[in-house]
């Protein structure tokens, strides 16, 4: 293996480099298998260039070879890089969350969460319950409910479309009559939510709970997470839901620009 890594290494430059960067940049954002022709005509390099830099790129396990299509996607090497970021990342959303999110919760005197999108699912990540007698009891850690839940609402509003679509596959629960159940349905209210940027939950899982979210924004500009504030439907009426948006994202961008 060694033999083979320092052969293929042998006549790397800074731009062979760069263009395995590419090589290797062209199977994100979901991984699909491509051979070397379709590689080479996608980023506009010769075929034999590409046919090089993947003997490179398979000897130390950043693609694979399907024995069965031939074709190549991402391998072992590429996913410890891309867990170790998204544990960082997660880890450090967090971290700079709870002060911000303790810091709502007083000011609204509202349970506050923070809802983060992890594969295809969306969890309760992280939680402060409010000062008030009644609270809303988040349990955190808790996969939720894609169709009900403010926050995963407003993630799924603006991530990519062919990402929404595996998150759709998930079957949808009526929990009781204001239950979104039709996909049909879903699909048009995320279109109204990427346009205001703020998504509500009005007793759709649980009739006496309300909760809002509005999204955390990554680099990218793909939201990772978003801050929900939830509680009692006694309190919160539309009139505390409408003025509860300005604090609300206000500290979603807080949290975006302590994070990036």
């Amino acid at each position: 293996m060694k033999n083979k890594i320092q052969k293929a290494i042998k006549p790397a430059n800074s731009s062979s480099a760069e263009k395995a960067l590419k090589i290797l940049l062209a199977f994100a954002p979901y991984n699909n298998e491509m051979g070397t022709t379709e590689l080479g005509k996608k980023l506009g390099i010769h075929k034999s260039t590409v046919s090089r830099l993947i003997k490179l790129l398979v000897a130390t396990d950043f693609l694979q070879q399907n024995p069965l299509t031939k074709k190549y996607m991402l391998g072992k090497s590429a996913l410890k890089i891309g867990n170790a970021t998204t544990r960082s990342l997660d880890s450090k959303l967090l971290t700079v969350s709870q002060p911000y999110l303790t810091e709502l919760s007083q000011l609204i005197g509202e349970s506050v969460a923070l809802e983060m999108l992890t594969g295809t699912n969306v969890v309760l990540a992280l939680h402060v319950e409010g000062p008030s007698h009644i609270r809303f009891n988040f349990q955190q850690g808790e996969q939720v409910p894609i169709n009900v839940a403010a926050g995963a609402k407003v993630i799924l509003s603006s991530i990519e479309p062919k990402l929404v679509e595996l998150c759709l596959q998930q079957e949808f629960t009526r929990f009781n009559e204001f239950t979104i159940i039709a996909k049909k349905t879903y699909r048009k209210l995320l279109e109204e939510i990427k346009q205001t940027g703020i998504a509500y939950d009005r007793g759709e899982r649980y009739r006496d709970t309300h909760a809002m979210a509005t999204p955390i924004h990554s680099p990218d500009g793909a939201p990772k997470a978003a801050v929900v504030i939830a509680g009692p439907a006694f309190r919160l009426t539309d009139e505390f839901l409408e003025s509860a948006i300005i604090p609300l994202k206000a500290t979603a961008e807080k949290i975006s620009n302590h994070l990036f």
